[in-house]
């Protein structure tokens, strides 16, 4: 594993001597897993497999792993203040109870029932205690998705709309920037964020990802407020500065990472999920650890570090 430079062109500032790792924690294989995240009230990593319908659950390491399944394809999880996780799935918005062997879900709704090939994908959960989720054509047609905002109140509000995939959602470490992709046309924006209102505005271009192989699929933040996203068809992980510049890319055994989020005790693994459903069956035999969870260690020697998931109010006014 090399992680390249590219501030300069310059060859890469860090490898495996200076301590920074790739291990696969948990060999899936997922049809399309994504979202992973630290619960760090109970020191758990949870995350999904989409199409699977099913959640997982393991500690830092990737031991004491344990499943729930759900009832509905699953586009992204979120914690919340009551331990339940807050959901996006086809049918719509979702609270979820994990107990011993089973989950019990209880749907909020959908909010955008007139569209009939489309779900909700990547979504995320504010420091304000909001959700932002955005749906995305099934059949990457049409761009006819958009990003929502669900407040504490269980009201959702549509703030954009005309995407194809909805992606990359992550906000700066102040609130005050929100970021995301739609993956199937390789652009990811910046949008100015109220944080006491949740209002969006000014929206701009961050990345044309047609310049790298891959396109920015889901993605985090870290605590010196750079954008990580995982590379979806491109095999990596990239860092990126708020102004667009790429600072890092780190090379993967597996050509498409869904998604990277900072965990462990001192929020200092990387862990990036990834896929299989767009595989062919030679890919999968070229690609063992296709489908897999990755953790990324090492990082923190470096200053790296990610912040602390915030949780969704399940209750309250804010819409």
């Amino acid at each position: 594993m090399v992680v390249k430079s590219h501030t300069t062109g310059a060859p890469a500032s860090l490898s495996p001597s200076d301590g920074v790792h790739i291990s696969c924690i948990w060999p899936g294989p997922a049809l399309l897993g994504e979202c992973p995240i630290w619960d760090a009230r109970n020191a758990r990593l949870l995350w999904i497999d989409c199409l699977g319908k099913r959640i997982w659950s393991a500690d830092a390491e990737g031991h004491d792993l344990q499943p729930w399944d759900v009832p509905d394809v699953i586009g992204s999880i979120g914690l919340c203040d009551d331990g339940r996780l807050i959901a996006g799935f086809t049918r719509g918005f979702g609270l979820i109870a994990l107990h011993d062997d089973r989950t019990e879900v209880e749907w909020i709704g959908d909010p955008d029932p007139d569209q009939s090939d489309t779900r909700l994908n990547d979504g995320k959960v504010d420091a304000q205690g909001r959700y932002w989720c955005g749906t995305m054509n099934v059949d990457f047609a049409r761009n006819n998705a958009a990003l929502f905002r669900l407040g504490p109140g269980r009201h959702w509000t549509r703030v954009d709309d005309e995407f194809t995939v909805s992606n990359g959602i992550a906000f700066s470490p102040d609130g005050r920037r929100m970021y995301f992709s739609d993956s199937r046309v390789d652009r990811s924006y910046q949008y100015d964020l109220d944080p006491a209102s949740g209002a969006l505005s000014n929206r701009r271009d961050f990345l044309d990802t047609t310049a790298y192989e891959g396109r920015v699929d889901g993605a985090t933040v870290d605590a010196d407020g750079c954008y990580w996203g995982a590379l979806f068809s491109g095999g990596a992980v990239a860092r990126f500065a708020p102004d667009g510049r790429l600072l890092h890319k780190i090379d993967l055994p597996i050509s498409c990472p869904t998604m990277c989020s900072f965990g462990g005790p001192d929020l200092d693994i990387l862990y990036v999920t990834s896929a299989t459903f767009m595989l062919s069956e030679a890919q999968r035999r070229r690609e063992p650890l296709a489908g897999s969870l990755l953790a990324i260690t090492g990082l923190g020697a470096h200053g790296v570090r990610g912040l602390e998931e915030p949780r969704f109010k399940t209750t309250g006014d804010q819409g």
